[in-house]
């Protein structure tokens, strides 16, 4: 194949990619962070105690997480029509990738939070401040360098599963190079594909590093 026809595929399975990256991080993010803060809130030594609460979202975080992300992406299929109507594209790929990834972050969020100097909590609940209050403007404030770090790891993380879902019907980069470098032997897609996804990590991970810092040196 002519470079001039790799182009528009590679272009039309970047913006696939994009697309499913973005949503899958956006749903991720929201749901990490309320799993995670629950997951501390309900701790026995938490603003909010309830022992039995934290055990079953600590359960579910940990299933979650132990299902590798293919099988988890067939195992989910009848959830996935239910929600997007069908289980091929790329807006199907998006509800395995959110679910595959919302207790991967949770576990981050978790951690980050309870990074935060208890000193500075006990502070907050000494002046007074609601539980609501210290949440918002204590807890998620302070813990903000490791919760972007933490998201960083995760986007990253999505763009790899984006490409597995590819292989299997999701569209973007993973299909491109399944399709066409492997089952039609076009080199020269597979490492158009394979430079694409480095570029694109990289542009991550240096946007989350140059943020994380930035909050860090508030």
């Amino acid at each position: 194949m002519t470079w001039d026809e790799i182009a528009p595929l590679l272009r039309d399975a970047i913006l696939e990619t994009l697309q499913m990256t973005w949503w899958s991080s956006l749903l991720t993010a929201l749901g990490g962070l309320l799993l995670g803060v629950l997951l501390v809130l309900t701790d026995r030594r938490g603003l909010l105690p309830a022992p039995p609460v934290h055990q079953v979202l600590g359960a579910i975080v940990n299933v979650g997480r132990s299902l590798p992300f293919i099988i988890l992406m067939v195992a989910i299929l009848p959830f996935t029509r239910a929600v997007t109507g069908t289980t091929i594209g790329t807006t199907a790929a998006i509800v395995p990738l959110a679910v595959a990834a919302i207790p991967f972050y949770a576990r981050l969020v978790e951690t980050a939070l309870r990074e935060v100097d208890p000193a500075v909590i006990a502070a907050a609940r000494a002046m007074g401040a609601s539980r609501r209050q210290i949440v918002g403007k204590v807890l998620l404030r302070e813990a903000r360098p490791g919760l972007v770090a933490g998201l960083t790891v995760t986007v990253i993380a999505l763009i790899g599963y984006s490409a597995m879902a590819g292989a299997i019907g999701g569209g973007g980069l993973g299909d491109l190079a399944v399709r066409y470098g492997y089952q039609r032997f076009e080199t020269g897609v597979m490492v158009a594909t394979v430079v694409v996804l480095i570029v694109v990590v990289q542009l991550v991970q240096m946007l989350g590093d140059q943020l994380t810092r930035r909050l860090t040196h508030r």
